[in-house]
């Protein structure tokens, strides 16, 4: 008599182990919204879900509020364009990054005034940031295809307090 045994290449195919529930510290997503206004609202919304699975629910109101202006002004400034959203919690601070494709420009004024609405679009999410005592900034993208990256650390302690 021979037994036959069944193998499978997929590594969870019978595993039937326990994974851990997700902890702040396994906060690590990233993802891509689509061009158009509907990026903003699906970036928060991911967002939103993610921070409380992970157990930072008193964080939600800042984290989500610092992507939602983030996402707004990426796709403002790429309204055709692909945008990149990173979300990490490490060190017991939530760390957003978006990417765009908004290349910087070569002649200086125009940077500069490029910059300056920036800065503009980005001036509530500064104040939020700022009340978080968290850091932010923007600047060019080094990898091939250029564009933009915008970044926010917004702290834990001072975001679960923000209201």
């Amino acid at each position: 008599m021979s037994a036959s045994v069944t193998v499978s290449a997929c590594p969870l195919s019978g595993d039937e182990r326990e994974m851990p529930p997700p902890c702040p510290e396994s906060l690590a997503y990233s993802f891509t919204l689509p061009p158009g206004t509907a990026g903003p609202r699906i970036a928060r919304a991911a967002t939103r879900v993610a921070l409380q699975t992970h157990g930072l629910a008193d964080m939600t109101d800042a984290v989500v509020q610092v992507v939602g202006e983030l996402a707004a002004c990426a796709c403002r400034f790429t309204p055709d364009g692909e945008v990149y959203v990173s979300l990490r919690y490490r060190d017991g601070e939530v760390r957003v990054i978006l990417y765009d494709g908004h290349a910087r420009h070569s002649h200086p004024r125009l940077a500069a005034a490029c910059d300056a609405r920036r800065r503009a679009a980005l001036r509530v999410l500064g104040c939020v940031v700022r009340a978080c005592e968290g850091e932010w900034g923007f600047g060019e993208v080094r990898e091939p295809g250029g564009g933009t990256r915008m970044w926010a650390v917004v702290p834990w302690r001072r975001a679960r307090l923000f209201r």
